[in-house]
């Protein structure tokens, strides 16, 4: 029965300009990881093959380093990988794929699937239909191609692709490049192996996209797993098995703060999630300056927990309390200044007595804090 291990979307090469350098390293970094994990995996799994179903590389410009460490990742796999070019290597006249044959660097086990065509692999019991784009943008279906060629009675015939299932993911994917919905049935496919969304996701009982087996994006999209497909012969239904790939999870929360039990649920939420994560939050709404104080705990915490951690506060209003004022022990001028401010908060329009308030609470604050510190480093 033959078995193989259906990826996309490795995008190596890729930058994480938004992160720290630390973070951005390391994101990348695990891509590579990824690529070791889907060969351990193919292997304790006894597939026959492992496809690859476009977008290998993020770029064209890749480094020659790059481009060779991807192959070295592959070799935890002995049997055959074929590759296929995506909208991000394309397989253009000078491409990624030239130079990583003019490097040496694909091993004999490697199959650039450069031409649109079949390729036998009687051993596995294969015959793979290529559809490689050699431009990134393509307006015309390049899987009707399969529905002509013979392939050798006995083999599975499995399609090999890369872009948006029309009528599906038309206005969801990046790419143009169209594929024909029912392209397994024209086609007589036992099974389509798509690339270009970047999550699982089933098309029909022989349509798949594998996605990125890293994510790369705050996107609840099933991201970060690899697909084991079995098919005991020709005609009969795949089976497929998802299998988690990724080291990262990736999560985006945009939350409101009204009253304190939000801050609560929020700071539970940070407490429980699992690492290690690369975390995305946007706060909205009011808090205290007690309550913040408690979320910039919260948060420090959490980043020495996870890969990354970026809130964006800046639409989170400070509204100090008067338990907040107290402890500032704010004297002198500074005190008339919050006393006043603290009255006029009473009339009718406190909205600019409120804001300034909150100003003046936080750079007392911040400038209590800087005197702890200050007095911290000199004992």
């Amino acid at each position: 029965m033959p078995r193989f291990l259906h990826t996309a979307d490795w995008q190596m090469g890729r930058h994480y300009s938004r992160f720290e350098n630390e973070d951005a390293t390391a994101l990348a970094e695990a891509r590579f990881s990824t690529i070791e994990r889907l060969a351990a995996l193919a292997s304790e799994q006894a597939c026959d093959a492992v496809l690859v179903a476009g977008d290998v590389f993020d770029a064209q410009t890749v480094s020659d380093r790059t481009i060779r460490r991807v192959f070295n990742a592959m070799a935890g796999f002995a049997g055959p990988w074929v590759l296929l070019p995506g909208n991000h290597d394309a397989a253009l006249a000078e491409s990624v794929w030239s130079r990583a044959r003019r490097l040496g660097a694909v091993p004999a086990n490697a199959w650039l699937a450069l031409e649109a065509g079949a390729l036998e692999l009687p051993e596995q019991g294969l015959a793979i239909l290529s559809a490689p784009l050699t431009q990134r943008h393509t307006y015309e279906d390049l899987t009707a191609a399969f529905d002509q060629p013979e392939t050798t009675p006995g083999l599975l015939r499995i399609g090999l692709a890369h872009g948006s299932v029309q009528g599906i993911l038309a206005e969801e994917i990046d790419a143009t490049n169209p594929i024909a919905p029912d392209r397994t049935e024209r086609a007589r496919l036992d099974y389509l192996a798509l690339g270009d969304w970047h999550g699982v996701k089933q098309i029909n009982a022989r349509t798949w996209y594998s996605g990125t087996p890293e994510p790369e994006r705050f996107r609840n999209n099933e991201a970060g797993f690899a697909l084991v497909v079995d098919i005991t012969a020709p005609g009969s239904e795949p089976q497929i098995a998802r299998h988690r790939t990724g080291q990262y999870d990736w999560r985006q929360w945009r939350e409101t703060l009204s009253v304190e039990t939000d801050l609560d649920q929020l700071i539970q939420r940070l407490n429980e999630l699992p690492a290690p994560a690369v975390l995305d939050i946007r706060l909205d709404g009011e808090i205290t300056l007690s309550g913040e104080q408690r979320l910039l705990a919260s948060l420090s915490v959490a980043e020495a927990r996870h890969r990354s951690v970026q809130c964006d506060r800046s639409a989170l209003k400070l509204r100090p309390t008067d338990e907040d004022i107290a402890e500032l022990h704010a004297d002198g001028y500074l005190g008339e200044v919050i006393q006043e401010l603290r009255e006029s908060r009473q009339g009718p329009d406190d909205t600019a007595s409120r804001d300034a308030l909150a100003i003046l609470a936080g750079l007392l604050r911040d400038r209590q804090q800087a005197d702890s510190a200050s007095r911290e480093g000199q004992s």
